[in-house]
């Protein structure tokens, strides 16, 4: 259950700011559909529009990482900080914009390993190899 009040469209089409992102997802998107995760930033317009500006400006510009790509590693970092709702939503992202099955199953097993490898690497308190430090 929610914390916040999950606005509805009628509700947000009465705050123009709330409108205006919601417009904006809704274009950028080319659907109808507004996340829920949108509907309680409602609450708050000024971090509805920062936290989507932001997310626009990283997950649906042109770069060097392909748009699947990005969802991966969005996949992989809301697991790793135990975020349901994004690993649900960013993995139906990825499996919209071409992962398959044998890249979500791969990606899976580089999430695992490279949890027991930090959770290893840190209880043992490993220095920093000299030769991965960057050199000026």
């Amino acid at each position: 259950m929610a914390t916040v009040k999950l606005l509805s469209d009628a509700e947000a089409e009465a705050i123009p700011e709330v409108k205006a992102v919601f417009d904006d997802i809704r274009a950028t998107r080319k659907t109808d559909f507004i996340n829920n995760v949108w509907r309680g930033l409602a609450n708050h317009p000024t971090l509805l529009k920062q936290t989507w500006e932001g997310l626009k400006a990283v997950m649906t510009t042109e770069g060097v990482l392909d748009p699947m790509f990005r969802e991966m590693i969005y996949i992989a970092v809301s697991t790793a900080n135990g975020c349901e709702y994004c690993v649900h939503s960013h993995t139906a992202a990825a499996r919209a914009k071409g992962m398959t099955e044998a890249m979500h199953a791969e990606l899976l097993s580089i999430i695992g390993l490279a949890a027991q490898t930090n959770h290893l690497v840190t209880a043992m308190q490993i220095p920093v190899d000299p030769a991965f430090d960057i050199k000026s």
